[in-house]
């Protein structure tokens, strides 16, 4: 997706690749030229410049986008200065956390040379992925290379005299788009850059602390060739990435830790009755495709169909019996989505919060309340979005001995209060936690329209690219 305001100025800078592209083929080879970009046939033009411009006016705006990533793939057809004006047009249009100029400043100046220079050739090749080095259009000519790259080589590496932060500022890092800067600091601490792992980790350390302020951190959010991952995401109160995620088991399992060492999680008993996923979660959370790749794979299943369908119906058997409302948010979920839920969060019903092998009259004053959430989203930065469903239970005690004449249900302020006390330990928690009245949801038609606007709303609030239905 391009925001609205860069589409002519991206239409113009794939035209101009277009006609580089078109002009080194010939008459017969000129709609192969265009297909390696993307681009459909051309469809009208005596002169090879007019069959790429009726090229170009075919491709809507929706395409280009794609168009501009292909090109993006084939760097023999972009010089530096292209390539970064066609990835910042394209980034303009996707959300990503906001870098203050003072954060970026204070990172570089908290920030030395001592483990990059271990790696200086990684570092000088991350930097020429991300700016323009070969700057010096004369050096040809004078026979003395004055570009941007050969000063970092010589005030950086060979006679050390430029500070981090004087060499951001040469390379405009300060004023770079977000994504680029984000980039820079992904990968100054990756094991692509710095392959040693314990300076990976001091790098983090430095970095974090000017961009707490900003409301930012690197966080290990992966691994990859034996090295640890980290992203520049938004930070949240709770930190780290979710250890173990139990979910879709309406009854309390049965569990027992197997390693304590590796934290390693045993269903002791009625192990078809809770899933355990046991897959690293990333910086884009868990997503419905991340779900049903794990499914396809422990249930050794042939197609992703199969493996959708399967998925689909055991969460939805884990929902109550008891409670059509939230048999309705979920089914209403995928329904509204339809298949653009693929990519969004997966709602994860019946997620175990605590555990405790002792029953709640047996652990007495300390034990842990609010056992399960109704649902669990975990999305893009490392939030964890908690649905709950309020039905009469949560605010209210059933009196079966009383007369038909009189309601059954007598309003309980001591089990509202502990409603809403479970409610605020979640959100100091990090969880953030939305809840829905049972009435909110009591039909389809009603409930539609809440939960479309609602999802619509969050995930704009998140970051979350969903469709709009």
């Amino acid at each position: 997706m391009v925001a609205d305001a860069d589409v002519a100025a991206l239409r113009g800078l794939v035209g101009q690749i277009a006609h580089q592209v078109g002009g080194s083929a010939t008459h017969n080879t000129l709609d192969d030229a265009l297909a390696q970009l993307g681009l459909p046939p051309s469809t009208s033009g005596d002169t090879k410049a007019q069959r790429v411009d009726s090229s170009l006016e075919a491709t809507t705006d929706e395409h280009l986008a794609e168009v501009a990533r292909r090109v993006l793939d084939s760097p023999q057809w972009l010089d530096a200065p292209t390539r970064n004006r066609v990835q910042d047009l394209l980034w303009a249009g996707q959300p990503h956390p906001s870098i203050p100029k003072r954060a970026r400043r204070e990172v570089a100046r908290a920030l030395d040379w001592d483990d990059l220079l271990d790696h200086y050739p990684r570092f000088r090749a991350l930097l020429g992925t991300l700016f323009v080095l070969d700057d010096d259009l004369f050096g040809l000519f004078t026979g003395r290379d004055n570009s941007l790259g050969a000063r970092i080589d010589q005030h950086v590496h060979r006679n050390p005299d430029w500070s981090v932060e004087e060499t951001f500022d040469a390379l405009g890092a300060i004023d770079a788009s977000d994504r680029r800067f984000a980039l820079l600091l992904e990968g100054i601490v990756s094991g692509e850059t710095v392959p040693d792992e314990a300076a990976q980790r001091r790098l983090v350390a430095t970095i974090n602390p000017p961009l707490a302020s900003a409301g930012l951190e690197l966080r290990e959010t992966n691994a990859a060739d034996g090295y640890p991952v980290f992203a520049l995401i938004l930070s949240r109160s709770r930190s780290g990435r979710p250890k173990n995620l139990i979910f879709a088991s309406p009854m309390k399992p049965d569990l027992r830790i197997s390693d304590a060492i590796d934290n390693d999680i045993e269903i002791v008993s009625n192990a078809n009755d809770v899933l355990v996923y046991d897959r690293p979660i990333g910086a884009d959370g868990i997503r419905w495709r991340d779900l049903q790749d794990w499914w396809k794979a422990t249930r050794r299943l042939d197609s992703d169909q199969q493996a959708k369908t399967d998925l689909y119906r055991r969460l939805r058997q884990s929902l109550p019996a008891d409670s059509p409302p939230q048999q309705l948010l979920f089914r209403l979920y995928h329904d509204i989505h339809r298949d653009a839920v693929q990519d969004l969060p997966a709602l994860l019903p019946e997620v175990w919060l605590h555990w405790d092998p002792k029953t709640v009259q047996a652990r007495g004053a300390a034990a842990l309340l609010g056992l399960r959430m109704d649902f669990l989203l975990l999305v893009n930065g490392g939030g964890r979005i908690v649905l709950e469903v309020d039905g009469r239970t949560h605010y209210a005690n059933e009196r079966r001995d009383m007369p038909p004449e009189l309601p059954r249900w007598i309003a309980d302020p001591a089990r509202y209060a502990r409603t809403m006390a479970g409610s605020r330990d979640l959100t100091l928690a990090g969880y953030e936690v939305h809840r829905f009245g049972a009435d909110d949801l009591r039909n389809a038609d009603q409930a539609r329209p809440t939960l479309t606007r609602f999802f619509a709303d969050l995930f704009r609030r998140h970051h979350v690219m969903a469709t709009d239905r």
